[in-house]
């Protein structure tokens, strides 16, 4: 999370967290120096590094395309959002802008969709084209997952990045992730003495 000219500037990655547990997001803006790095984290940074290299040589064919062109580590940002992010990769055709996210995970999470619906919106307002769908690129199966960009994820980024202020704000802790099994590999599950 970054100060931007007296408002908030949340990255997509403040974001995701939050949508996976808002104790998460919490912890990194009220305690921004004592972040623990994970195994899980580290193999996940680890994953990632070489897999532009990778795309490169894989079809347009999973995104509903015969050609296009990739772009990656694409940065984007939004004033109107108080957002900012970097995009794995973004893949254009003729008629459409996809963002694609890599992750190395088993299946696709809302905490994904979420993240990648961010993305979508803010390449809208920086390319003004509009996104219908995006991917999620999950590493250990290398398949490509098509996510529909829906009003109704639309309107949870705009809601959730809300309640985010508030948070930011206040610096009152919200209450833990109904998932209780995410505490187990959590990085701060040593900070919440209620779970």
């Amino acid at each position: 999370m970054l100060d931007y000219e007296d408002e908030w500037l949340f990255t997509i990655t403040d974001l995701k967290q939050y949508t996976y547990c808002p104790r998460v997001f919490y912890y990194q803006v009220c305690l921004p120096h004592i972040r623990p790095m994970t195994y899980k984290m580290q193999a996940g940074m680890e994953a990632h590094a070489d897999e532009p290299k990778r795309a490169l040589r894989r079809s347009f064919e999973p995104y509903g395309a015969q050609e296009g062109k990739r772009h990656f580590d694409v940065a984007v940002q939004s004033k109107t959002l108080g957002l900012t992010g970097l995009v794995d990769e973004v893949v254009e055709t003729a008629t459409e802008l996809m963002p694609v996210d890599y992750k190395l995970a088993r299946k696709v999470g809302y905490h994904y969709k979420i993240q990648l619906t961010a993305y979508a919106l803010l390449l809208e307002e920086a390319y003004g084209r509009t996104v219908q769908s995006g991917f999620i690129y999950l590493i250990p199966y290398q398949k490509t997952v098509e996510v529909a960009i829906t009003p109704k994820l639309r309107r949870q980024v705009r809601r959730m990045l809300r309640d985010m202020r508030k948070i930011a704000e206040t610096e009152r802790m919200p209450p833990p992730t109904d998932w209780r099994q995410r505490c187990a590999d959590c990085e701060f599950r040593r900070f919440c003495n209620d779970v």
